[in-house]
């Protein structure tokens, strides 16, 4: 991993940071205990062959764009074992199905054929993005880890939050406080302190409003979109109260969406705020005029820019015309005079700088 990342260093596709060096070594560790660790003994005929020590995987949090995400990228990319990596939010949706195939088949413990199949694929599971706010993934995460830490799975994983803060204020959050004694067990908690924040000097003093939403406007997206995200990404599922949220493209704590994805389903000001929580940039294109003929897509819009705003969102958009001019007549022309100055205050190049790390 760190000749991986001196060499990314060396050819100028990154930039030497000492808070992204002080982390190298718990990589290096992890690679060479993986790399050493032998082949599952057989059983003998009379004994059974003692499990090897358990590699520590590590919890890596620190504030957005500090390059937590990149140094995964770089981890996954240097093993030499079956390795998956997965946003943290796709994964429990996936856990989720695979408990409900389970429980259709009748079986007595669900989360056990799930757990072993994951086991059965992989050794090092890498995550992207730990944080839970959902009483049923918190239910769940602790019996599965604790499934796949004893089958030898090394968990690697990134986070905005210390793991103290997991579940924060959640409902029957004490239920949830063995599973943060088990993380600080089986993980290193490393804290990434640098003090650049590459996300948002890679957006500093560029466009991020472009009106019209014309071929130009996309082509100027797209070039964001690469940049942010290398391009590579996957739809992001939120579940607010038994509803899925669908974000079509996400990666790295940036979503992509259509204004339609997102204001023209039939959502509310739970869902915005879930969005709100799950991601720090916002690609919204093809804004389109605001009035009588499409109200309540209005309506919504006023409410998602609102949660972005409070939760101090980076918002990208492409849309009809300017903030001011998007909304002219009918029923809260008024009302929205407040979204338009908030358009226009998110495309300052502060914007964001003080939001939550979390």
């Amino acid at each position: 991993m760190s000749e991986l990342y001196r060499t990314r260093v060396a050819d100028g596709t990154i930039r030497p940071d000492p808070a992204q060096e002080s982390v190298l070594p718990e990589f290096d560790r992890i690679e060479a205990a993986l790399a050493a660790a032998p082949e599952p003994a057989r059983r003998g005929l009379f004994r059974k062959a003692k499990p090897p020590e358990p590699v520590r995987g590590l919890y890596l949090w620190g504030g957005v764009g500090r390059g937590k995400s990149m140094l995964m990228d770089l981890f996954v990319e240097s093993l030499d074992v079956p390795v998956r990596r997965v946003h943290f939010h796709a994964f429990m949706q996936e856990i989720h199905e695979g408990l409900n195939e389970a429980r259709k088949a009748n079986t007595e413990d669900s989360l056990a054929p799930v757990a072993a199949g994951i086991a059965q694929s992989v050794k090092v599971l890498a995550f992207d993005e730990m944080q839970i706010t959902d009483i049923t993934d918190a239910m769940i995460v602790g019996r599965l880890f604790e499934a796949l830490f004893a089958a030898g799975v090394v968990i690697v994983t990134t986070s905005n939050r210390v793991p103290d803060d997991l579940y924060k204020n959640g409902l029957n959050r004490q239920l949830f406080l063995p599973f943060i004694a088990l993380i600080k067990e089986r993980l290193v908690v490393h804290e990434l302190a640098s003090p650049h924040d590459y996300r948002q000097n890679r957006l500093e003093g560029g466009q991020v409003y472009f009106a019209p939403a014309d071929a130009e406007a996309r082509r100027k997206i797209d070039a964001i979109w690469q940049d942010l995200t290398g391009g590579d990404a996957a739809p992001l599922v939120l579940t607010v109260k038994g509803r899925e949220v669908v974000l079509p493209a996400y990666r790295n704590g940036v979503a992509r969406a259509q204004f339609h994805d997102l204001c023209g389903a039939m959502l509310g000001p739970g869902d915005y705020l879930s969005v709100a929580r799950a991601v720090k940039v916002l690609v919204l294109e093809n804004i389109p005029c605001l009035g009588r003929s499409n109200f309540n897509e209005a309506k919504r819009f006023v409410t998602l820019v609102d949660a972005l705003y409070e939760a101090q969102v980076r918002l990208i958009c492409s849309a009809a015309d300017d903030p001011e001019s998007l909304y002219l007549e009918g029923e809260g022309v008024f009302e929205f005079e407040r979204t338009a100055s908030r358009l226009r205050e998110m495309q300052d190049k502060d914007w964001g700088r003080d939001a939550d790390a979390g």
